[in-house]
């Protein structure tokens, strides 16, 4: 498969003109690789009207995942979620309602934010056993069953799986539900675009999704930014339309240490990939069983997550945590209640084993097999729109103080980036609860 990207990167580069162009670098700099970093000059395609050598990169890894057309970002999976919902909001048929969504409750803050600037209703889907801030599991008959309650009030269905906990929903069966009420399904498949090339594809684009997102630099080795938005079959008709959301809602000056990343993942994927990842996920398998034999709960989660569970492996999150830290292993994410390792093919065995010597030499506690934190929020009491809170007139109070008051913008760190409350919502005793232990000591309120 072809680099157009790199190729006329590497050749703009062998050329060696004086530059006198965008970036103010000039291709010098103290880091190594400015050469590389060029603008959307001639012959450099532009990428949201691509016609050269970002189209035909494009259309090769469109061809990897199976889609209609897939489309680059390099601003992260929160560009094309932001593209996603304009699209909704664009094709709507009721033009005498707002636009409504139906979403699972695990939304990342990037979708809240979507909503705000789109004007876009809410309906919150929870899962059976929403018991976690990070995962909400969306099962087919739920799903149904809320359908048929909003039958004729919706646009869309919107999930999140993976998850960050590594929980997966059944894509394949919640979209036939979708097709049953013809509404689209979208994905925030940040976690996931590994999912298209396990010997059997879990990628929501082929398991019958209208489109979705990648965060390719998450589990592939494209550089932090690289993503794609992914339209299938289905959404066919958005094609010219995605390309105009993209440019909506990104930026004009994308950059091309990204976009080469993403190119010449294309032919890595297409040459080595697959029997790397069997590898990895066989590797990955044996290492949760040799965990589990020695008495640490390893959360059942997609291929490609290691998730202890901290209460039923009795250990201590920040004892660990440092323990882990000491020796040379450092984690995606924890809480009180998991620690998250994200693992992928560039791993090598020497990381897989040291990993497993650290955990192998953590210290478990005297404590009773549950979980430490309620993290899963009370069901909210919403007051105002998100439009109309997220641009209202706020102030900055402690979380402490903001019992009754309304959320105007969900302040929330990332990693997992997962709002507790969304704007518009009132805040209750048991979120301030739960933002606190999250570290949230600060939140925006409507005036």
């Amino acid at each position: 498969m072809n680099t157009p990207i790199r190729d006329f990167v590497l050749s703009y580069c062998d050329e060696a003109p004086a530059r006198f162009h965008m970036p103010g670098h000039k291709g010098k700099g103290l880091l190594g690789f400015e050469k590389y970093d060029i603008t959307e000059i001639d012959g450099a395609d532009v990428l949201y009207s691509p016609s050269g050598i970002i189209k035909e990169s494009e259309k090769n890894a469109s061809e990897l995942f199976s889609s209609f057309r897939t489309f680059y970002s390099c601003e992260g999976s929160s560009l094309c979620i932001k593209a996603m919902l304009a699209l909704i909001a664009s094709k709507r048929k009721n033009k005498c309602r707002k636009t409504r969504i139906l979403a699972s409750r695990n939304v990342h803050k990037s979708f809240v934010y979507g909503c705000a600037i789109c004007d876009i209703e809410v309906e919150w889907l929870y899962g059976a056993e929403f018991n976690h801030l990070c995962t909400c599991v969306v099962a087919p008959d739920l799903l149904e069953k809320k359908l048929e309650e909003l039958k004729g009030e919706l646009d869309a269905v919107y999930v999140t799986s993976p998850d960050y906990l590594g929980q997966m929903t059944d894509i394949k069966a919640i979209s036939a539900v979708c097709d049953r009420y013809s509404l689209p399904l979208l994905v925030d498949n940040a976690h996931g675009a590994y999912l298209a090339f396990l010997n059997e594809s879990l990628h929501p684009i082929n398991n019958g999704a209208y489109m979705c997102c990648d965060s390719a630099h998450k589990t592939l080795p494209v550089l932090t930014g690289g993503a794609y938005l992914h339209l299938s079959d289905k959404a066919a008709d958005l094609s010219e339309s995605a390309e105009n959301m993209m440019s909506l809602m990104g930026s004009t000056s994308p950059s091309y240490l990204i976009l080469q990343s993403l190119d010449v993942c294309n032919r890595y994927i297409a040459f080595s990939y697959r029997e790397k990842l069997d590898k990895a996920v066989r590797n990955i398998s044996e290492l949760k069983t040799k965990l589990n034999a020695m008495g640490f709960y390893t959360v059942n989660s997609e291929p490609l997550k290691l998730v202890l569970d901290n209460a039923a492996s009795h250990l201590s999150t920040k004892k660990a945590v440092l323990s882990l830290r000491k020796a040379g292993v450092v984690p995606e994410f924890y809480d009180d209640d998991y620690i998250v390792f994200m693992i992928t093919p560039e791993n090598s065995s020497e990381d897989l084993q040291r990993l497993y010597e650290a955990i192998a030499a953590l210290g478990k506690e005297e404590t009773a097999s549950s979980k430490n934190t309620p993290y899963a929020p009370s069901e909210p009491t919403k007051a105002m729109d998100i439009r109309e809170a997220f641009f209202s007139e706020k102030e900055l109070i402690s979380t402490r103080n903001a019992a009754g008051r309304i959320c105007a913008s969900p302040i929330v760190s990332c990693p997992p980036a997962i709002p507790v409350v969304i704007s518009g919502e009132i805040i209750g005793r048991n979120e301030i609860e739960l933002m606190l232990s999250c570290g949230t000591e600060k939140i925006e309120v409507v005036k």
